[in-house]
């Protein structure tokens, strides 16, 4: 007797705003350094990309130790968006990139003016090798009291229009979920110039010590992320993908293939991965190899063709 024929490998690629994926498994800021750090334990090849740490137009150190705590399913940082600023980046990190061949890399963004995400960007521009920038506008605009950019309709148009004048790259803006409607973040930034849209940044969370009764993180707040936030930013992801026409990177809590095809069916064209890097720095190029198997047993030919193939009948 002969063997069953052979299956078609499945097709796991992508277009994201023009960009040519091998995958839809990306790791995510903040949690895969500048890439170069996984070098030794991971393929970079192998992923669709990554995004490197948020970067400002000077270095930052941070906020004071402790900055992570494990909670009972998933994370809180307040690492404080240390980084080494984007002219350092330029310098130091872009050029080691270039030489990782077949991989695409994303810069995040942030500031705490318009003017700080303008000259992040126009810095950036220099460089060579970037195939898109993310703004990260979970940042409080020091010249509006402190409100975040991501929580503001009139401030979220107005970055945004000011980095997609700026940008010589597509732009990614990273939406917060710490508000009222995400569906209306989004198409805000839809309209004022975005690309494409990443959901969802961390949630707003605290933890306290009952023996010592102080805060487990020295800022006191912190951004909830991993397993526990994943059925809300499924439901994010929902609902923006009903509000925008661009494309949605999906984000939070994703720890297997399954999770990602959960976030593709709801509306994502590809997905980013954070807080599994932390117990698993091998977690990224694992998920896309279990997506492989997945779509050979699910008889997928194409993954892309699960974006918005949630059935509600």
């Amino acid at each position: 007797m002969s063997g069953p024929p052979n299956r078609p490998v499945p097709d796991l690629s992508v277009s994201f705003s023009g960009i040519s994926l091998k995958n839809p498994v990306i790791a995510a800021s903040g949690t895969f350094g500048y890439g170069l750090e996984f070098e030794d334990i991971v393929h970079l090849d192998r992923l669709g990309g990554f995004v490197v740490k948020g970067l400002s137009r000077e270095p930052m150190t941070g906020n004071p130790p402790p900055r992570l705590y494990e909670t009972s399913a998933g994370m809180l940082n307040a690492i404080g968006l240390q980084n080494i600023g984007a002219r350092a980046f330029l310098d130091e990190k872009l050029p080691k990139l270039r030489e990782v061949k077949n991989t695409v890399v994303f810069a995040n963004v942030f500031g705490y003016t318009r003017e700080d995400y303008e000259r992040t960007i126009q810095m950036l521009n220099e460089g060579e090798g970037i195939a898109a920038y993310e703004l990260n506008v979970s940042c409080p605009n020091t010249q509006h009291g402190g409100i975040q950019f991501g929580s503001d309709p009139r401030l979220l148009d107005e970055v945004v229009r000011t980095a997609k004048r700026t940008a010589n790259r597509p732009l990614i803006v990273k939406l917060s979920p710490n508000v009222t409607s995400i569906a209306q973040m989004a198409h805000v930034a839809q309209e004022a110039g975005a690309d494409a849209v990443s959901l969802v940044n961390t949630f707003l969370a605290m933890a306290i010590d009952p023996e010592t009764r102080r805060p487990r993180i020295a800022n006191v707040t912190a951004g909830l992320s991993g397993p526990a936030i994943k059925p809300i930013a499924l439901r994010m992801v929902y609902d923006a993908a009903h509000a925008v026409k661009i494309p949605i990177f999906g984000m939070g809590g994703i720890s297997q293939a399954s999770d990602v095809v959960e976030f593709l069916l709801a509306g994502a064209t590809a997905v980013q991965i954070g807080t599994a890097s932390y117990w698993d720095p091998c977690a990224t190029e694992k998920i896309v190899e279990e997506l492989g198997t997945y779509c050979e047993d699910h008889n997928i030919e194409q993954v892309s063709d699960l974006t918005g193939g949630l059935l509600t009948d």
